[in-house]
């Protein structure tokens, strides 16, 4: 390893044998496996430039999405098998090394005990090594990007891959097609203690948040197994929930069933936090560690995500904040009125209505 971006190199040109998207679900408990590439090998080449990358590197980044999602991995998964491409060798499937690293080849900058030459300069096989060994570290979901590419790399600089994250994120929402609804909707099952005790993993390793009085307790009770009268939370919920930490770094949970914790604001006992037992609703108070208001960037990316997922009878709330923003677009889902210090989604507390996911174990 140790392999720093690199400007020149021969390049070996891929040729993508699809030219639909591949949506694969399974990956293990937790992960979410997501639309790859939908362009073929003349598109790739041809597609203008995303944050300097194009022509071969949008072919080799496709090869990496493939190759993560033939392996159930998801789309933070695949990110980072970009990122770190960009960060070896600036997505350009060089044939030579550095000085500490004389054997190293390919996008992945591997050294010859990761496989044969012809493998290591295969870029699906490159990539299949490297999400072979990334799905291998422990709580590899839960760690910063760099931190998790490191424990795979081995870098000299375990930070070195980090500015290379969000030209990442850019390319692979570029090649899957803007396709964040898609990978959100797979793979997310219907069980509710499964999806709670994923939720209680991500809890415990800090990427959900929440507030006071404490919600989180509820997600925790049921993958437990544990009824608590009165705090239990709606299957499609803890889904919609699942869904949100799948797409966001951090996710921050400020309310869900308030007959758990005796609240009543705004809606007061006629809200889908306390009707017919409570727990048909989520409001965030952040995304990412920002703040949200239902108009800010993370509600809307969530919203679009979220909207062809929705069971009917659901709906968002602070329709006005993003009236206000001009942020309006047609949506499936109703939209109301709502404070603009927090993004709230709910499901019918009166209904039975399934979730549109994709692959619901």
């Amino acid at each position: 390893m140790g392999k720093r971006a690199l400007q020149a190199g021969a390049v070996l040109v891929l040729v993508v044998l699809f030219t639909g998207v591949l949506i694969l679900g399974g990956g293990g408990p937790g992960q979410n496996a997501c639309a790859a590439v939908s362009a073929d090998t003349a598109k790739a080449e041809t597609a203008p430039a995303v944050e300097g990358y194009s022509g071969d590197q949008l072919v080799n980044a496709a090869a990496i999405m493939n190759a993560g999602a033939a392996l159930g991995v998801n789309a933070k998964g695949q990110t980072i098998g970009v990122m770190t491409a960009m960060g070896e060798s600036t997505l350009r499937n060089i044939e030579y090394g550095d000085t500490a690293g004389p054997d190293s080849r390919g996008l992945f900058q591997q050294r010859d005990t990761w496989g044969t030459l012809q493998d290591r300069m295969n870029p699906t096989k490159a990539a299949t090594f490297f999400f072979e060994r990334l799905v291998e570290v422990p709580n590899w979901e839960t760690l910063t990007p760099t931190e998790a590419a490191h424990r795979v790399q081995i870098n000299a600089d375990p930070n070195h891959y980090t500015r290379f994250y969000e030209a990442a994120e850019k390319v692979v929402t570029t090649l899957a097609g803007g396709g964040d609804a898609a990978c959100a909707s797979t793979s997310v099952g219907g069980n509710a203690q499964d999806l709670a005790k994923g939720l209680t993993a991500k809890i415990d390793a800090g990427q959900i948040t929440g507030l006071s009085p404490d919600h989180l307790r509820e997600i925790r009770w049921i993958a437990e197994g544990k009824v608590v009268p009165n705090c239990g939370i709606d299957t499609r919920i803890l889904q919609v929930i699942t869904v949100t930490a799948n797409t966001f770094e951090q996710v921050g949970i400020s309310d869900i069933n308030r007959l758990c914790t005796g609240q009543r604001p705004g809606a007061g006992s006629a809200s889908m936090h306390v009707i017919n037992g409570g727990g048909h609703a989520v409001d965030y108070y952040s995304l990412d560690r920002i703040p949200v208001t239902g108009a800010d960037a993370n509600s809307m990316k969530l919203l679009k995500i979220l909207d062809p997922l929705m069971a009917d009878g659901s709906g968002f709330g602070q329709s006005q904040c993003r009236e206000a923003a001009g942020l309006t677009f047609p949506m499936q889902t109703p939209e109301f009125e709502d404070a603009c210090n927090h993004f709230h989604v709910q499901v019918d507390g009166n209904g039975n209505q399934p979730m549109k996911l994709t692959n619901v174990s």
